[in-house]
């Protein structure tokens, strides 16, 4: 009777903690479940936000470059004023008209 009541008690031990180790796991699972969901959903809204500054930077570039082609036009179509004979620098060094 002894190694009986033993052998129940050990049995008990064990069931006790072999509930607790999977309660312990059940919740560790839903937690994962749920940083899972979470990182997914942040991954989404980073993907979509890549997404949309990409397309702004590619509208950005495309302004530029038009504006850089365009100011590369203006300047040969520039006229000088009659009354402007010499020409003009913006050497900072040289703060005056050179005639």
């Amino acid at each position: 009777m002894c190694l009986t009541f033993q052998r129940d008690s050990v049995q008990e031990l064990l069931d006790s903690q072999k509930k607790k180790l999977t309660e312990r796991n059940d919740t560790l699972e839903a937690m994962i479940m749920a940083l899972k969901e979470e990182t997914m959903a942040t991954t989404k809204a980073l993907s979509t936000r890549i997404d949309e500054l990409e397309g702004e930077l590619a509208l950005c570039r495309a302004t530029v470059g038009k504006r850089v082609s365009n100011a590369a036009l203006s300047i040969e179509d520039v006229l000088k004023p009659k009354e402007f004979m010499g020409t003009m620098t913006t050497d900072k060094r040289q703060c005056e008209i050179e005639t």
